[in-house]
Protein backbone atom coordinates (compact mmCIF):
# COMPACT_ATOMS: atom_id res chain seq x y z
CA UNK A 1 0.00 0.00 0.00
CA UNK A 2 1.45 3.70 -1.07
CA UNK A 3 2.56 5.61 2.18
CA UNK A 4 0.55 8.53 0.21
CA UNK A 5 -2.54 6.55 0.58
CA UNK A 6 -1.66 5.86 4.64
CA UNK A 7 -1.03 9.27 5.35
CA UNK A 8 -4.11 10.67 3.72
CA UNK A 9 -6.12 7.63 5.21
CA UNK A 10 -4.79 8.73 8.48
CA UNK A 11 -5.59 12.64 8.16
CA UNK A 12 -9.26 11.82 7.08
CA UNK A 13 -9.81 9.28 10.29
CA UNK A 14 -8.32 11.94 12.70
CA UNK A 15 -10.51 14.54 11.13
CA UNK A 16 -13.50 12.17 10.77
CA UNK A 17 -13.09 11.46 14.71
CA UNK A 18 -12.89 14.75 16.12
CA UNK A 19 -16.26 15.51 14.58
CA UNK A 20 -18.08 12.28 15.43
CA UNK A 21 -16.70 12.80 18.82
CA UNK A 22 -17.88 16.99 19.37
CA UNK A 23 -21.35 15.83 18.08
CA UNK A 24 -21.68 12.35 18.52
CA UNK A 25 -22.16 11.34 14.86
CA UNK A 26 -20.06 11.75 11.54
CA UNK A 27 -17.62 9.40 11.27
CA UNK A 28 -18.72 6.92 9.32
CA UNK A 29 -20.25 9.48 6.38
CA UNK A 30 -17.29 11.42 6.05
CA UNK A 31 -14.24 8.86 6.64
CA UNK A 32 -16.09 6.64 3.99
CA UNK A 33 -17.02 9.60 1.49
CA UNK A 34 -13.64 11.03 1.22
CA UNK A 35 -11.61 8.17 1.50
CA UNK A 36 -13.62 6.69 -1.66
CA UNK A 37 -11.71 9.00 -3.55
CA UNK A 38 -8.83 7.08 -3.73
CA UNK A 39 -10.13 3.76 -4.05
CA UNK A 40 -12.57 1.04 -4.96
CA UNK A 41 -16.11 0.55 -2.24
CA UNK A 42 -14.63 -2.17 -1.22
CA UNK A 43 -11.26 -1.73 -0.14
CA UNK A 44 -12.70 1.70 1.50
CA UNK A 45 -15.27 -0.10 3.70
CA UNK A 46 -12.36 -2.97 4.40
CA UNK A 47 -10.40 -0.28 5.86
CA UNK A 48 -13.19 1.74 7.92
CA UNK A 49 -14.33 -1.08 9.22
CA UNK A 50 -12.11 -1.11 12.68
CA UNK A 51 -11.58 2.30 12.91
CA UNK A 52 -15.30 2.92 12.82
CA UNK A 53 -16.02 0.20 15.24
CA UNK A 54 -13.61 1.80 17.92
CA UNK A 55 -15.58 5.09 17.48
CA UNK A 56 -18.73 3.44 17.97
CA UNK A 57 -17.22 2.14 21.30
CA UNK A 58 -15.95 4.99 22.30
CA UNK A 59 -19.11 7.20 21.45
CA UNK A 60 -21.65 4.56 23.13
CA UNK A 61 -19.82 4.11 26.35
CA UNK A 62 -19.72 8.07 26.46
CA UNK A 63 -23.48 7.98 26.73
CA UNK A 64 -23.73 5.16 29.29
CA UNK A 65 -26.50 2.60 29.65
CA UNK A 66 -25.73 1.03 26.72
CA UNK A 67 -26.90 -2.36 28.30
CA UNK A 68 -30.61 -0.93 28.76
CA UNK A 69 -30.41 0.45 24.88
CA UNK A 70 -29.19 -2.56 23.69
CA UNK A 71 -31.89 -4.73 25.47
CA UNK A 72 -34.60 -1.69 24.01
CA UNK A 73 -32.88 -2.03 20.18
CA UNK A 74 -31.78 -5.20 19.85
CA UNK A 75 -35.05 -6.26 17.42
CA UNK A 76 -33.47 -3.69 14.75
CA UNK A 77 -30.06 -4.68 15.46
CA UNK A 78 -30.18 -8.13 14.62
CA UNK A 79 -32.08 -7.35 11.30
CA UNK A 80 -29.42 -4.39 10.49
CA UNK A 81 -26.96 -7.27 11.07
CA UNK A 82 -28.61 -9.51 8.51
CA UNK A 83 -29.06 -6.96 6.10
CA UNK A 84 -25.56 -5.63 6.44
CA UNK A 85 -24.29 -8.87 5.96
CA UNK A 86 -26.24 -9.55 2.59
CA UNK A 87 -24.99 -6.31 1.01
CA UNK A 88 -21.55 -7.43 2.45
CA UNK A 89 -21.92 -10.27 0.06
CA UNK A 90 -23.17 -8.56 -2.54
CA UNK A 91 -20.35 -6.26 -2.40
CA UNK A 92 -17.97 -8.77 -2.26
CA UNK A 93 -19.02 -10.14 -5.39
CA UNK A 94 -19.76 -7.37 -7.17
CA UNK A 95 -17.67 -4.50 -5.97
CA UNK A 96 -18.87 -2.07 -8.96
CA UNK A 97 -17.94 1.54 -8.55
CA UNK A 98 -21.67 2.51 -9.07
CA UNK A 99 -21.88 1.55 -5.45
CA UNK A 100 -20.22 5.26 -5.13
CA UNK A 101 -23.26 6.74 -6.58
CA UNK A 102 -24.95 4.93 -4.03
CA UNK A 103 -22.66 6.49 -1.37
CA UNK A 104 -23.39 9.83 -3.03
CA UNK A 105 -27.07 9.77 -3.30
CA UNK A 106 -26.99 8.80 0.78
CA UNK A 107 -25.07 11.49 1.53
CA UNK A 108 -27.25 14.13 -0.74
CA UNK A 109 -29.89 12.35 1.13
CA UNK A 110 -28.88 13.12 4.30
CA UNK A 111 -28.26 17.14 3.40
CA UNK A 112 -31.63 17.49 2.14
CA UNK A 113 -33.29 15.64 5.09
CA UNK A 114 -31.77 18.38 6.79
CA UNK A 115 -32.97 21.30 4.99
CA UNK A 116 -36.34 20.26 4.26
CA UNK A 117 -38.48 17.76 6.81
CA UNK A 118 -38.95 15.04 4.63
CA UNK A 119 -42.70 13.25 5.53
CA UNK A 120 -42.17 10.02 6.79
CA UNK A 121 -45.46 9.10 8.75
CA UNK A 122 -45.44 5.96 7.79
CA UNK A 123 -43.43 5.25 10.55
CA UNK A 124 -45.41 6.24 13.55
CA UNK A 125 -48.37 4.69 11.86
CA UNK A 126 -46.88 1.06 10.98
CA UNK A 127 -43.76 0.90 13.26
CA UNK A 128 -43.35 -2.50 12.84
CA UNK A 129 -43.03 -2.64 9.32
CA UNK A 130 -40.56 0.33 9.19
CA UNK A 131 -38.28 -1.32 11.97
CA UNK A 132 -38.20 -4.41 9.25
CA UNK A 133 -37.54 -2.18 6.87
CA UNK A 134 -35.06 0.09 8.51
CA UNK A 135 -33.24 -3.28 9.67
CA UNK A 136 -33.05 -5.34 6.32
CA UNK A 137 -33.22 -2.38 3.90
CA UNK A 138 -30.86 -0.08 5.74
CA UNK A 139 -28.78 -3.32 7.03
CA UNK A 140 -28.06 -3.57 2.72
CA UNK A 141 -26.97 0.27 2.55
CA UNK A 142 -24.76 0.30 4.91
CA UNK A 143 -23.05 -2.96 3.90
CA UNK A 144 -22.98 -1.28 0.10
CA UNK A 145 -21.77 1.71 1.43
CA UNK A 146 -20.84 2.24 4.80
CA UNK A 147 -23.53 5.13 5.59
CA UNK A 148 -27.53 4.83 6.32
CA UNK A 149 -27.68 7.95 8.58
CA UNK A 150 -30.53 9.44 6.57
CA UNK A 151 -32.84 6.88 6.98
CA UNK A 152 -31.66 6.16 10.58
CA UNK A 153 -32.78 10.28 11.48
CA UNK A 154 -36.05 9.85 9.76
CA UNK A 155 -36.57 7.03 11.66
CA UNK A 156 -35.55 8.41 15.48
CA UNK A 157 -37.31 11.98 14.33
CA UNK A 158 -40.87 10.42 13.70
CA UNK A 159 -40.76 7.83 16.66
CA UNK A 160 -40.08 11.09 18.87
CA UNK A 161 -36.46 9.54 20.06
CA UNK A 162 -34.56 11.45 22.78
CA UNK A 163 -30.94 12.68 20.70
CA UNK A 164 -29.05 10.10 23.58
CA UNK A 165 -31.40 7.48 21.90
CA UNK A 166 -30.94 8.10 18.49
CA UNK A 167 -27.19 8.65 19.23
CA UNK A 168 -26.67 4.88 20.87
CA UNK A 169 -29.16 3.08 18.26
CA UNK A 170 -27.00 4.79 15.60
CA UNK A 171 -23.54 3.46 17.40
CA UNK A 172 -24.78 0.43 18.06
CA UNK A 173 -26.16 -1.09 14.60
CA UNK A 174 -23.03 0.41 13.52
CA UNK A 175 -20.62 -1.64 15.69
CA UNK A 176 -22.62 -4.74 15.09
CA UNK A 177 -23.16 -4.65 11.70
CA UNK A 178 -19.11 -3.79 11.32
CA UNK A 179 -18.79 -7.32 12.93
CA UNK A 180 -21.09 -9.00 10.46
CA UNK A 181 -19.16 -7.48 8.00
CA UNK A 182 -16.10 -8.75 9.02
CA UNK A 183 -17.37 -12.03 9.39
CA UNK A 184 -18.20 -11.79 6.00
CA UNK A 185 -14.77 -10.45 3.89
CA UNK A 186 -12.95 -12.67 6.12
CA UNK A 187 -14.96 -15.78 4.97
CA UNK A 188 -14.29 -14.55 1.56
CA UNK A 189 -10.45 -14.20 2.17
CA UNK A 190 -11.05 -10.35 1.23
CA UNK A 191 -9.79 -9.34 4.71
CA UNK A 192 -6.70 -9.59 4.21
CA UNK A 193 -2.97 -8.83 6.49
CA UNK A 194 -2.00 -5.80 5.57
CA UNK A 195 -5.72 -4.27 5.89
CA UNK A 196 -5.94 -5.21 9.35
CA UNK A 197 -2.31 -3.93 10.40
CA UNK A 198 -2.71 -0.82 8.58
CA UNK A 199 -6.49 -0.24 10.00
CA UNK A 200 -4.71 -1.54 13.76
CA UNK A 201 -2.28 1.69 13.06
CA UNK A 202 -4.96 4.03 12.53
CA UNK A 203 -6.64 3.06 15.98
CA UNK A 204 -4.19 5.73 17.81
CA UNK A 205 -5.56 8.10 15.64
CA UNK A 206 -8.50 7.83 15.93
CA UNK A 207 -8.76 7.20 19.47
CA UNK A 208 -6.83 10.45 19.92
CA UNK A 209 -9.27 12.58 17.77
CA UNK A 210 -12.37 11.14 19.29
CA UNK A 211 -10.90 11.95 22.62
CA UNK A 212 -10.08 15.59 21.33
CA UNK A 213 -13.23 16.36 19.77
CA UNK A 214 -15.29 14.62 22.83
CA UNK A 215 -13.01 17.65 25.07
CA UNK A 216 -13.45 20.66 22.50
CA UNK A 217 -17.45 20.02 21.73
CA UNK A 218 -18.60 22.37 24.66
CA UNK A 219 -16.28 25.25 23.22
CA UNK A 220 -17.46 24.61 19.51
CA UNK A 221 -20.70 26.04 17.66
CA UNK A 222 -22.03 23.18 16.68
CA UNK A 223 -24.45 24.67 14.11
CA UNK A 224 -21.84 26.53 12.20
CA UNK A 225 -19.38 23.33 12.71
CA UNK A 226 -22.47 20.78 11.53
CA UNK A 227 -22.59 23.93 8.50
CA UNK A 228 -18.99 23.22 7.84
CA UNK A 229 -19.59 19.33 7.42
CA UNK A 230 -22.60 19.70 5.21
CA UNK A 231 -20.32 21.94 2.60
CA UNK A 232 -17.83 19.39 2.42
CA UNK A 233 -19.98 16.33 2.26
CA UNK A 234 -21.79 18.28 -0.76
CA UNK A 235 -18.37 18.78 -2.51
CA UNK A 236 -17.30 15.11 -1.85
CA UNK A 237 -21.11 13.68 -3.13
CA UNK A 238 -20.22 15.50 -6.03
CA UNK A 239 -16.80 14.47 -6.29
CA UNK A 240 -17.84 10.72 -6.26
CA UNK A 241 -20.55 11.18 -8.61
CA UNK A 242 -18.00 12.99 -11.65
CA UNK A 243 -15.31 10.43 -10.60
CA UNK A 244 -17.50 7.66 -10.98
CA UNK A 245 -19.63 8.55 -14.27
CA UNK A 246 -16.10 9.07 -15.88
CA UNK A 247 -14.54 6.39 -14.86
Amino acid sequence: MEIDFIIALAFILFWASVVHGSIGFGFGMISTALVALFTDIQTTILFMLIPTMLANIMSILSEGNFLEALKKFWVIILLMIIGSTLGTILLVYVNSEYFKLLLAFIILLYLLQSLIKINASFVTTHPKSSTYGLGIFGGIISGLTNVVAPLMIMYTLELKYSKKDTIQLSNLCFLFTKIGQISVFVYFGTFTGEAFSISMMTLVVVFFGMYLGSKVKRFIDAKFYVKILKVVLFFTALTLIIQTLNS
